[in-house]
């Protein structure tokens, strides 16, 4: 089981970013997926998930009306859409799956994790 995540750089604060997390090895039908995100010095928190019909989704209070996931079938993708990027949205990111929606909102629980792509935002 991999998740390869991907898209991470340098933007000015006020710009966009999209990330793409493929997932591969087997097949992750049934499986929501979500982004995590761990700043230097804190702890990995949640950021958005979104269930296996894509028809639910939730994102962190932070992120709210900035951030957009969507995920893409056939491709075996999630992707993460940032928008308004602000200094504090400076981390690393990582993409997870679970079977489990619920799962997938806290990084104790959830069961796949994918490696991370730095996003920094500067001034």
């Amino acid at each position: 089981v991999q998740l390869q995540a991907s898209g991470g750089g340098l933007v000015q604060t006020g710009g966009s970013l999209r990330l793409s997390c493929t997932a591969s090895g087997r097949t992750f039908d049934g499986y929501s997926m979500a982004w995590f995100r761990q700043a230097p010095g804190q702890e990995r928190e949640f950021v958005a998930t979104i269930s296996w019909s894509g028809n639910i989704k939730s994102y962190a209070d932070s992120v709210k009306g900035r951030f957009t996931i969507s995920r893409e079938y056939a491709e075996n993708t999630v992707y993460l859409r940032m928008d308004s990027l602000k200094l504090e949205d400076t981390a690393v990111y990582y993409c997870a799956a679970d079977l489990s929606y619920r799962a997938t909102k806290a990084p104790d629980s959830v069961r796949f994790w994918g490696q991370g792509t730095l996003v920094t935002v500067s001034s």
